[in-house]
């Protein structure tokens, strides 16, 4: 049996973060990875990531992928294109099952981060891909002079408004309640633009159309509205990725994250960590996320040299 001592799964700013410092300190590591950079990859401009003005998603993920394997060595090998299935746990040893193989190790850090949450309405499933869309910066170019809609009210649903009125004819964004959870100036830069209207206390009932979207039924209190758009963006939050852990018996949030202790991301079992958007902890950021990371990382560094 080839044993790591670490396995690190996921390829996001944690999984990379971590892939660095499991390099430096000479961890015999395997990570294992889907692709580069995560969520982010689908923004169009980073402007957040310290060290960086603005950098593009998909060079994001480039400059994580390259970190690492600049400094892997012999000592963190790197699969990519994996997608772990199930985590077991048996005399000690971790087993990590992927589409293409099964790795073992004493600790494993995961960093799998979260998927789009899905809008769930009449109407939603149907249009998917005709009309609904989950990435502004992946589809919104082919929406060009059209109306559209984005709901959500966090920092992504601004951010996808603020991307579609380059080529839109108008955005429409709808909130569910009074308040937004984006930040202030993210919501003041993109409210101003004159072809952006804002709609809070919208909760979206369905999704009509044709071969492809032409319309989104709205209530605003006890009033129903008809909106007459051809794209729907949605962005309402995230789910996070953490199914293939969930027969380990691990703590976990209402919502499926991992409930990670704060100083060191250890979990409730033993030689367990988890770093990023896939745990409980408070805030979720790219920078945060590495740093959740690294922490870690300090944490396995010390827990495996001691049982040596």
């Amino acid at each position: 049996m080839n044993l790591f001592d670490l396995i690190i799964i996921g390829g996001g700013p944690a999984g990379a973060a971590a892939g660095v410092y499991a390099a430096r300190k000479q961890i015999k590591t395997l990570l294992l990875t889907k692709d580069w950079g995560g969520q982010s990859t689908e923004s169009l401009g980073i402007q957040n990531w310290i060290g960086t003005i603005e950098i593009p998603g998909l060079e994001f993920g480039k400059i994580l992928s390259n970190h690492v394997k600049h400094y892997a060595g012999n000592f963190v090998d790197i699969k990519e294109n994996q997608t772990v299935e199930k985590i077991e746990k048996r005399d000690g040893i971790f087993f990590v099952k992927t589409n293409i193989g099964e790795y073992n190790a004493k600790a494993v850090l995961i960093t799998t981060g979260s998927t789009r949450r899905k809008l769930e309405i009449p109407g939603a499933e149907k249009y998917e891909n005709k009309g609904i869309v989950y990435c502004a910066s992946c589809d919104g170019p082919l929406f060009g002079g059209q109306d559209v809609v984005v709901i959500g009210g966090g920092n992504a649903a601004f951010e996808s408004a603020a991307q579609l009125l380059a080529y839109a004819k108008s955005v429409t964004l709808l909130n569910r309640s009074e308040n937004f959870k984006a930040d202030p100036v993210t919501v003041e830069s993109v409210r101003k633009h004159p072809n952006m209207t804002i709609l809070t206390n919208a909760v979206p009932t369905e999704i009509k159309g044709e071969q492809f979207v032409n319309t989104l039924i709205y209530k605003q209190g006890d009033s129903t509205h008809e909106l007459k758009v051809t794209g729907v963006f949605v962005e309402i939050g995230l789910i996070p990725t953490t199914w293939f852990a969930e027969g380990l018996g691990v703590e976990m949030s209402p919502i499926k994250q991992i409930k990670v202790d704060p100083k060191n991301q250890r979990t409730s079992i033993s030689g367990l960590w988890a770093a990023g958007d896939c745990t409980d902890g408070l805030f979720h950021q790219n920078n945060i996320a590495a740093g959740d990371a690294v922490k870690a990382l300090e944490d396995i560094y010390l827990e495996l040299h001691k049982s040596k």
